[in-house]
């Protein structure tokens, strides 16, 4: 913890450096751009981008009845992976709310890694000791571990990596560091995301950028996430909002598997009525915030001007009846009522641009 009360990366000395414009976000010192936002963006759309992204949290999980306790925290179903592969999942509180949205890897039945929000680690962990069985351990590991993402059309072929499906991961050395390398990440491109310790992180983002990889900020990864519209934790997904009404009712088999928080969900799928968490598209020019209000109801919870379709674009809870794919709504934008519409996710798709 540095005077200014928040925590540094091990990756902190090379942002400045490199002239990054430093920013807090969630009690960490983070990188929000270097040369730009459009720029980096760019680089990650057409070339490669790396991102520091040691600010989230890992939670690794060991003992004979591992997998057994986390198919009922976790809302996916682990039994549908096979070990060396990963899953996006939801650890959701008792009314069927996200507490967090993660990455579980499944090493084996008896080892899994939860890559967690860097906002969410204590959450996360509070939760999960909460019922954790005998036989369990659960360890914190995110004090100790730094972690890369490498993304990008060009990202695969940078530097020498182990051939992998989409989230699939192992353990495998990369530039000379020992990493777990994970086919997965959060802007839309192929890429991975390597897990180093902490006194490796300098030495493989060196070789990264070296290799031709763009250093790439907060601003760009969120840009990047919200073109494909990956939901944001505090943003877009929250404790207030459930699992159904986010649109991630995908990662929740109500029908196939129990799990916890599975009951309220049932209840609310049964009801119906509920808000949606919509994606939109700007019809006149004006950029959309969170927090701004639609009408004739809902509030922005993302937005941006995108840099690959050059419209504003952004993500909001509304009312069922506005949530149709092309229903004309109203966003407030500083006092200027400006039209846009509901669109279809992802908001940006390669082939159409």
């Amino acid at each position: 913890m540095q005077p200014d009360g928040l925590r540094r990366t091990p990756l902190y000395d090379r942002h400045i450096a490199a002239g990054a414009r430093i920013v807090p976000f969630a009690g960490w010192a983070m990188p929000v751009q270097y040369e730009g936002i459009i720029p980096e963006h760019r680089a990650v759309r057409t070339a490669a981008g790396v991102f520091d992204v040691s600010h989230m949290g890992q939670l690794e999980l060991r003992g004979p009845r591992t997998l057994e306790y986390l198919q009922w925290m976790l809302s996916n179903d682990l039994q549908r992976i096979a070990a060396g592969h990963a899953q996006y999942t939801l650890l959701l509180n008792d009314r069927g709310a996200p507490v967090d949205d993660l990455i579980a890897y499944r090493w084996a039945d008896d080892h899994l890694l939860l890559v967690v929000n860097a906002s969410r680690v204590d959450p996360d962990r509070d939760r999960v000791q909460a019922e954790l069985p005998d036989g369990v351990m659960l360890t914190d590991r995110s004090a100790e571990l730094a972690m890369l993402a490498l993304q990008g059309p060009q990202s695969l072929e940078l530097v020498d990596l182990p051939e992998l499906p989409p989230f699939g991961f192992t353990e495998s050395e990369v530039c000379g560091v020992s990493a777990i390398v994970a086919r997965t990440g959060y802007t839309g491109e192929p890429g991975v995301e390597l897990i180093v310790d902490n006194g490796s992180a300098g030495k493989l983002w060196d070789a990264l950028v070296g290799a031709g990889a763009v250093p790439c900020g907060l601003g760009a990864r969120d840009t990047l996430r919200l073109e494909v519209c990956y939901p944001l934790y505090g943003n877009d997904l929250s404790e207030q909002r459930t699992a159904l009404e986010a649109g991630l009712g995908w990662v929740c088999p109500l029908d196939d598997k129990d799990f916890a928080g599975a009951a309220a969900l049932r209840e609310q799928r049964e009801r119906g009525g509920y808000d949606r968490l919509v994606a939109f598209t700007m019809e006149e020019r004006g950029i959309p915030r969170p927090g701004m209000a639609v009408l004739p109801a809902g509030e922005v919870t993302s937005g941006t001007m995108s840099p690959s379709l050059n419209v504003g674009i952004g993500m909001a809870y509304v009312p069922e009846d506005v949530a149709g794919t092309g229903t004309e709504i109203t966003i407030d934008v500083r006092g200027r009522q400006l039209a846009a519409r509901v669109a279809r996710k992802p908001l940006y798709v390669k082939e159409r641009v």
